[in-house]
């Protein structure tokens, strides 16, 4: 076994002792999908999850990749390659299957697309957006191997392709969006961050229970905002409802009526009972 090889093994355990991650799949992913192909040549600039400052590697070897960093993308606009133990322990808590199809929103670099792709198998699908052309185009080149990947340039509150068993966001937002919530498959499973502009937040989960959903917070986070997202005060105020609604009680609901969920009986979507 090669330096890169034991740190990558290294890196899967720590990551499951600390995470409690129990799906096989998912390990399996973490000990195989190759960080360093995803993150272009080193040496890296990287920081932890508890400090701005970044730091440079000390040398282009990969092993440097295998551990709990955040790797900087721009780091200008401190806008990171998200962190490996709070994305695989999101990943484990969604139970995300074989053969499901997972929509991906904000793929970055691609590496986290490829861990999922791994967890659907081939028979499944991830179909990842992205709305930086650059990030893209070389999330395009690291994800030619996975056939089961499709990267697409595009706004994912406009479209994500159809209906999917996941959606994953991974950006702040401050409310979830109708459209995610009208795209998920029976018991399918949405995570979204709702974030303030200081980028502080909470990771909600949201699950279709029939023709109602159910709203819980998972944890607080610090994520990059999305593109274009309201930094008003009702747009704050609409992030503090969520936060506080969700992690008081399990919100249930029936539509998102502006930016807030709602029990009246949504007009059927064109989307809703296709596969």
């Amino acid at each position: 076994m090669n330096d890169t090889a034991a740190a990558r093994r290294i890196y899967t355990e720590e990551i499951r002792n600390r995470e409690k991650i129990l799906s096989s799949r998912l390990l399996h992913a973490i000990s195989t999908v190759p960080r360093e192909r995803f993150l272009g040549k080193g040496p890296w600039r990287i920081r932890s999850s508890t400090v701005h400052k970044y730091r440079s590697t000390e040398s282009a070897d990969p092993i440097h990749l295998y551990q709990d960093v955040l790797v900087a993308m721009d780091e200008a606009q401190e806008l990171d390659a998200g962190l490996p133990s709070l994305w695989l322990h999101l990943f484990d808590i969604l139970k995300i299957k074989k053969k499901e199809r997972v929509a991906q929103i904000g793929c970055g670099l691609g590496y986290f697309s490829a861990i999922l792709s791994e967890v659907v198998g081939v028979d499944g699908t991830v179909f990842a957006i992205e709305c930086d052309k650059k990030l893209v185009d070389r999330a395009r080149s690291n994800l030619r191997e996975y056939s089961n990947v499709e990267v697409v340039q595009g706004d994912g509150c406009s479209n994500i392709g159809g209906q999917a068993d996941v959606i994953i966001v991974h950006a702040g937002f401050t409310h979830p969006h109708p459209l995610w919530i009208e795209s998920l498959r029976p018991a399918g499973r949405l995570l979204v961050p709702l974030t303030k502009p200081s980028r502080q937040g909470t990771m909600v989960k949201i699950v279709r229970q029939g023709d109602q959903y159910r709203a819980e917070a998972i944890k607080r986070l610090e994520i990059f905002p999305c593109r274009g997202r309201g930094n008003t005060a009702l747009d704050e105020r609409l992030t503090d409802w969520w936060e506080i609604a969700s992690t008081l009680f399990p919100l249930r609901f029936r539509s998102i009526d502006h930016g807030l969920p709602s029990n009246n009986v949504p007009r059927r979507n064109k989307m809703q009972g296709k596969r």
